[in-house]
Order: structure tokens, then C-alpha cells, then sequence
């Protein structure tokens, strides 16, 4: 598979924005269930019910666009304001405390009252003709006027129901152009609309959560970004890994050109992991499948780590940024079972192409499916993937998907490990394997 074209043409985006975008990813997807779980959202949700309801609308439609002069306030005001203001009516009140009225009421009670009608008895008593001119006055005829009339009794009422604190805080209500303003509705609407215009809230409602739906099922089991001064030996060893104690674990091979050092050749600079292939001359026990331990001497030196201690497990993906410096050398990231099977290149570069592919046991065979991938600069860092399920293996580059296979999928943990090797049938040289970080992730249960 050659990539060559797909780098030309931006299909396979550059390791920092692919970088970038798994970062803003996860920090994204940290955010969204940071905030589906805060009590914000929770209270956005139940205003955004009551302020969309078909209720809490009609109900500020009214406040906001009806008139004062509409009201039943307004129109009780105007009524009392006209009675009060009436020439006529005030002087019934003021009337009403008049000695002569008093007088005359009291008059009409007696049995004398009847003799106001009768001309000849009124011309006999000066009492009975103030009386009589009272009678026919002005002030009395406005008493008859009014008294338990219609107007007044209105009047008494409206008097009583404006004075009340229900009508003074309704008509105040209602008079103030600014009323909605003033309702507990409307304080309920601000803070919804706070709420919504909130760098959270806004972020949540924009973020498609499918995007999180690999996310949603794993968690990191392991990243290590190399930043001491030294390799964290609780969770890497520079040896191979075997199941049971063997007698030499830190050897080499020897059909390979190469002697591993058991840590000589490793170090970590600039938060990196390094392992270095050097041409130097080094004496070393190499495994022959034939003769078993025996010493020999190299012309180079290398290393390999393994992180069993730190990583084991079925399925999940795993990811390492990593650059390969050198065509001479064979370097790769790959997982490894506790047996010769299962092996997972993750990537393995031979010089100036990148291998990807598993091996695994069949019928006391052993098999391997693999693709190798060109038009990549390996001297560059990528981001090499491998997301691994029941069912399949997928290898990815940076953005890109470079190969997938249900064939030979593990059914056992494995671990991860970074070496470097020269193979005997290969011309000898240095090399330095590095690694920018890594990350491991599993199926969440």
C-alpha cells in the first residue's frame, strides 16, 4: 500500500493535526460528560421545559402586549377617579356631616314630619317653615339625589378595592410599560437564557456525541509520555519476557547482527524514549536454536523493552507515537503473547517501509497476514494504531486506515514492546528508535 499520494493529497493528515485532533477529542469528550453530569445542564433542561411550554408563553404574550387601558385595573381607577372628581358627589360627602341635614333626618322620623305637607300648619311654626325651605334646598335634593343610589354604592366599592394592597401592587402591575420585567417568569427566562449562552451549556448542545462513541467504550489502561529523567522501571524491563524464569533472559540471537544490552542501549532525552543501534564490538550471550546459550561476539549493539508489567490484556487499541531514525536497522512496536504466538506488528520498518500484520498458531503452523506500506517517511514521527475487537484487527496511520484483518485475532492478553535487530541477511548499521509516547485503552464492561 503506498501512501505516497494519499500524503500528497492530505488524505493522510500530518501527525501534529492528527495528534491535535485525538487530544481535543478526548479533552472533548472529558468536557461533554463533565457537563451532562453538572447541575447546570440539569437545570437548563427542566427552564428550557417550562420557557418552550405552550403555557409559560401565553402567559408572557399577555403581560408583555396587553394595555393598561385593557385591564379591569385601569378601567376601576378611571371609574373611581371620575366619581371622585364629580362636583356633585363631593358635595354629598360634605353634605352628609351638615347639622341642618342631621336635623332634617331626624325630623322625618317624628310624627310632626306630616305636617310639612299641610300648608296652614307650616305657616303657624317657624320651625316647620326652616324645615320646609330645607327641604326644597339644594343641598337636600343632592342628599335625595345620591343617597343609596347606584353612584355611591359603586363609588364605596371601588373606594375599598383600590385601597386594598392586592389592587395597589395589580394596578401597579399592570400601569408599569416594564411589567414583564418584573415577574418571577421573567427571572425564570433569564437564567435560562444565562444558562443557554453559557461556554458549557452552548458547548454541549453543538457537540455531536456520536463522535465519542469509541471513546464511550474504553478507558486508558496505560499512557506513559516519558517525561522523567529515566525509564519507569516499574513498568518496563529491557529484556525478553518469559512466563518462567529462564537462566539468561537478557541475551540476543544468533542469526542477528545485533547484541542487546539489557538497558545500555536505552535512555530517555527530551521526553522520549530512545533505543539506539550502534556499530560497536560487543561480547554477549546469543540463543542458537541448535547449540542453545553461547557466547559471541557482535559488531553492533541494541536493545528491546517490554512492558508486561504494565500492560496485559485482551482487545482494546493501542497507539504509540514513533519515529524511525536509520534504514539499517529493523525497529518495531508490537504486541507480544507470553508464547512465540500471538505477535502483533503494530509497525515494524524495514528500512524506508512500514510493515503491519500478526502472526498466530494454526494446526501447529504458524501464520502470518500482513501489509507493507510505503510512500511514508518512517525518520518522521506517525502515530501508528492498532484497535483490536472480537472480531477483527485494524491498523491505522495517523487518520488513515492501512489495513484490517479478522484473520489470526488473539484470544489470549498480550503486552506491548519496542526492539531493534539486525537480521543476518541484512547490511549492518546504527539507528535510534523513538518513542514519543504511548497509550493503551481497553473495552469498558
Amino acid at each position: 500500500m503506498n501512501l505516497f499520494w494519499k500524503r500528497l493529497f492530505r488524505t493522510l493528515e500530518s501527525t501534529a493535526k492528527t495528534e491535535a485532533y485525538y487530544q481535543s477529542l478526548i479533552e472533548a469528550h472529558k468536557r461533554y460528560h463533565v457537563v451532562a453530569k453538572s447541575k447546570e445542564l440539569e437545570e437548563y433542561k427542566r427552564l428550557f421545559e417550562i420557557v418552550k411550554s405552550s403555557k409559560f408563553k401565553e402567559q408572557k404574550k399577555i403581560w408583555v402586549n396587553r394595555k393598561y387601558r385593557d385591564t379591569q385595573e385601569y378601567r376601576d381607577m378611571r371609574s373611581y377617579k371620575r366619581y371622585a372628581g364629580s362636583a356633585h358627589l363631593r358635595f354629598y360627602y360634605e353634605n352628609l356631616e351638615n347639622e341642618a341635614l342631621k336635623e332634617f333626618l331626624d325630623f322625618k322620623k317624628t310624627n310632626n314630619y306630616k305636617k310639612l305637607g299641610i300648608p296652614s300648619e307650616v305657616k303657624k311654626s317657624p320651625d316647620l317653615k326652616r324645615l320646609k325651605k330645607y327641604e326644597k334646598s339644594a343641598a337636600y335634593k343632592n342628599y335625595t339625589r345620591f343617597h343609596n343610589s347606584y353612584v355611591v354604592q359603586e363609588f364605596e366599592r371601588l373606594k375599598v378595592k383600590i385601597a386594598t394592597e392586592e389592587f395597589q401592587k395589580s394596578n401597579a402591575f399592570w400601569e408599569n410599560s416594564r411589567r414583564w420585567e418584573t415577574t418571577e417568569e421573567y427571572a425564570v427566562e433569564h437564567r435560562y437564557f444565562a444558562l443557554a449562552d453559557s461556554a458549557d451549556i452552548q458547548f454541549y448542545l453543538n457537540t455531536d456525541p456520536k463522535q465519542f462513541s469509541q471513546l464511550d467504550i474504553l478507558h486508558q489502561t496505560f499512557r506513559d509520555t516519558f517525561d522523567g529523567k529515566t525509564l519507569d522501571t516499574a513498568s518496563w524491563e529491557s529484556r525478553f519476557y518469559y512466563p518462567k524464569e529462564v537462566l539468561k533472559p537478557i541475551h540476543s540471537f544468533a542469526n542477528e547482527k545485533q547484541a542487546n544490552t539489557g538497558g545500555n542501549n536505552l535512555s530517555v532525552q527530551d521526553s522520549c524514549l530512545r533505543i539506539e543501534t550502534r556499530q560497536e564490538k560487543h561480547s554477549a550471550i546469543a540463543w542458537d536454536a541448535t547449540k542453545g546459550f553461547t557466547q559471541k561476539e557482535f559488531n553492533y549493539t541494541s536493545d528491546i523493552v517490554h512492558g508486561r508489567n504494565a500492560v496485559y490484556q485482551k482487545t482494546g487499541l493501542f497507539r504509540a507515537k514513533i519515529r524511525f531514525e536509520g534504514t539499517k536497522p529493523t525497529q518495531a512496536f508490537c504486541l507480544k503473547g507470553d508464547g512465540k504466538t500471538p505477535h502483533i506488528n503494530i509497525c515494524l520498518c524495514n528500512g524506508k517501509s512500514i510493515e503491519v500484520g500478526v502472526f498466530w498458531k494454526s494446526r501447529n503452523e504458524t501464520k502470518y497476514v500482513s501489509r507493507k506500506i510505503t510512500g511514508i517517511k518512517p525518520s518522521e514521527y506517525y502515530i501508528y494504531t492498532l484497535i483490536w475487537t472480537s472480531r477483527q484487527l485494524v491498523w491505522y496511520i495517523n487518520n488513515l486506515e492501512v489495513f484490517r484483518t479478522s484473520e489470526g485475532v488473539p484470544s489470549e492478553p498480550v503486552y506491548p514492546q519496542f526492539s531493534a535487530f539486525i537480521p543476518e541477511n541484512r547490511k549492518g548499521g546504527a539507528g535510534c528508535l523513538k518513542v514519543d509516547w504511548i497509550e493503551v485503552y481497553s473495552k469498558n464492561k
